[in-house]
């Protein structure tokens, strides 16, 4: 059994910019379009610190995977993954076991087209066109149940994912619905973005940035530290708990400094929080 790519990439807009290939380009990937660029750059202008949001994002969300791996275990659900891209779930796990499973789970046709295309040849891993906003449709699609068993530990995955999630969406509930899946000893990650420890020329060009990303039909929405925290109730987290993206578990050089210093001096190190919990008995 293989999933199915989407039939109707051909019709969607490519002249409207869509956040999941912006986030693509910021990272330096080729699944954009001229669309995509044009407005990122224009984010950039405003914001010009944006790439390094993404970028330090995704390198949380790799030390995530070498996390969960050490603790054993070996299969993963990412929801809202997106374009594959640099630094792929798949790619991070399967490098520490090539028996390692991961679903990959979005509902933007062009994502999952390349996804498929991506993924085809690869038996552990998949990916499943759906709205993660409507969890059974997701737990019960067939190429979920095909890799995830979910008697076993679970990685659960969230980076960036509930960003986009209105509160007119309950995002409490619905990470709420996908850690009652699975069972105790599985763990949840969740990345997103907040404003808290930003200082105030930063909040005047993020808000410049949430304003563009209208315009790709994307409302985003920062979120404090207690709204965050509270999307881990029925886990344990692991240390370092929620603290900011570029200090959770970083890579640190031989001398004990971080891997990635260019980061401490972009205001985006102050701009996301992340934390991962472990489901309780």
């Amino acid at each position: 059994m293989s999933p199915k790519p989407p039939t109707n990439v051909r019709d969607v807009d490519l002249e409207k910019p869509n956040a999941a290939r912006m986030y693509d380009y910021y990272l330096g990937g080729s699944h954009n379009f001229e669309s995509d660029r044009g407005l990122a750059t224009q984010v950039e202008q405003v914001a010009p610190f944006v790439k390094d949001i993404a970028r330090i994002n995704r390198a949380w969300l790799r030390r995530v995977v070498d996390f969960l791996m050490a603790q054993g275990v070996r299969q993963f659900l990412d929801l809202g993954s997106g374009i594959p891209t640099v630094g792929n779930v798949h790619e991070q796990a399967q490098r520490h076991d090539p028996a390692a499973r991961v679903v990959y789970v979005d509902y933007e046709a062009v994502a999952v087209h390349h996804s498929y295309e991506l993924l085809k040849d690869n038996e552990n891993a998949t990916v499943v066109w759906a709205d993660v906003r409507n969890p059974r449709t997701v737990l019960e699609h067939e190429e979920t149940r095909r890799l995830i068993d979910f008697t076993q530990p679970v990685g659960l995955l969230c980076a960036g994912l509930l960003l986009f999630i209105g509160d007119e969406y309950d995002p409490e509930g619905l990470v709420a619905a996908y850690r009652a899946a699975c069972p105790a000893g599985s763990y949840l990650a969740i990345s997103t973005m907040s404003q808290d420890e930003a200082d105030p020329e930063t909040r005047e060009r993020l808000d410049g940035l949430l304003k563009l990303y209208e315009m790709a039909d994307e409302r985003v929405y920062p979120r404090d530290k207690e709204t965050i925290a509270s999307w881990f109730a029925g886990t344990e987290l692991a240390d370092p708990g929620l603290v900011l993206l570029h200090q959770w578990r970083p890579d640190l050089s031989s001398d004990g400094s971080l891997a990635w210093p260019k980061f401490e001096e972009s205001p985006a190190r102050l701009l996301g929080y992340g934390a991962v919990g472990r489901v309780a008995g």
